[in-house]
């Protein structure tokens, strides 16, 4: 059985990520910002843990290093250890451009994506080492370097991570600590469906690619987690959109719609 943290986890992909892990019969501690969420979080999940896997819930800012540091030890204590970290916190405003973009959004991002990610793959790597485990960091739209209308803060935060997690795969290469990168796609979440809310006119004007690309969160999470599961490689990139995958993607063109469970 594994034993895992989730930053980042009360909705979305984090929250995807640790049910697949528990339906797997894993240990899992997920983590938010604030004490309800998390409650409501391992309230939901708890139901879905199968054989001796058991559900924890931790609060914590991720941008305070210290609050990262009592995750790990408060995992440890609730699960015996931890040999799996993914470092998913992270917060998205993509529908405006640089210049416009609020200050205290930028802050927002660049702290929760970037120094989340830093703090939570260092307090991992220092607490794994000697006993081994994986750490993988969710990367996003821009890792890749493309760059995308309204999305400049939040891509070059991820195009960061990417750089981030590369260095560090380098710097663990020939210790008991694999690192990793997962790049999920395009997923409707709640945070995507509030940029989408708060531009719908880019949504109809896009409509066809975006129903071209975006997936459904519940089903990527268990092909990511199953990659994860598997991997034995430090250096390790998973990524939902490959090139066939998205290949299959436009052959198939509007026969998807999966933005009408939305009622978009």
């Amino acid at each position: 059985m594994r034993k895992a943290v989730v930053t980042g986890s009360t909705k979305g992909i984090g929250f995807a990520l640790a049910r697949e892990l528990l339906r797997r019969g894993h240990g899992v501690v997920v983590s938010g910002r604030t004490r309800a969420a998390v409650d409501d979080a391992v309230e939901r999940l708890a139901p879905e843990a199968a054989g001796e896997a058991a559900v924890h819930g931790v609060a914590v800012d991720v941008t305070d290093p210290a609050q990262v540091e009592k995750l790990w030890d408060a995992a440890v204590e609730a699960l015996g250890g931890v040999d799996l970290w993914i470092n998913n916190a992270g917060v998205a405003n993509t529908t405006r451009p640089i210049a416009e973009t609020p200050a205290a959004d930028v802050r927002t991002m660049v702290t929760t994506n970037m120094l989340g990610t830093v703090y939570g793959s260092q307090v991992a790597v220092r607490g794994m080492s000697g006993k081994g485990g994986q750490v993988f960091n969710i990367l996003g739209g821009g890792s890749d370097g493309r760059i995308r209308p309204g999305m400049g803060v939040y891509s070059a935060t991820k195009r960061g991570l990417d750089s981030f997690t590369r260095a560090l795969v380098k710097e663990v290469d020939g210790t008991d600590v694999r690192v990793g990168q997962v790049s999920p796609g395009m997923l409707i979440t709640e945070g995507w469906l509030r940029e989408a809310a708060a531009a719908p006119e880019q949504v109809r004007d896009q409509r066809k690619i975006l129903n071209i690309l975006c997936d459904h969160v519940d089903d990527v999470a268990p092909h990511l987690v199953d990659r994860m599961l598997a991997s034995k490689k430090n250096g390790a990139a998973i990524k939902w959109l490959t090139s066939g995958r998205m290949t299959r993607k436009f052959l198939a063109g509007g026969k998807r719609d999966v933005l009408s469970r939305y009622g978009l």
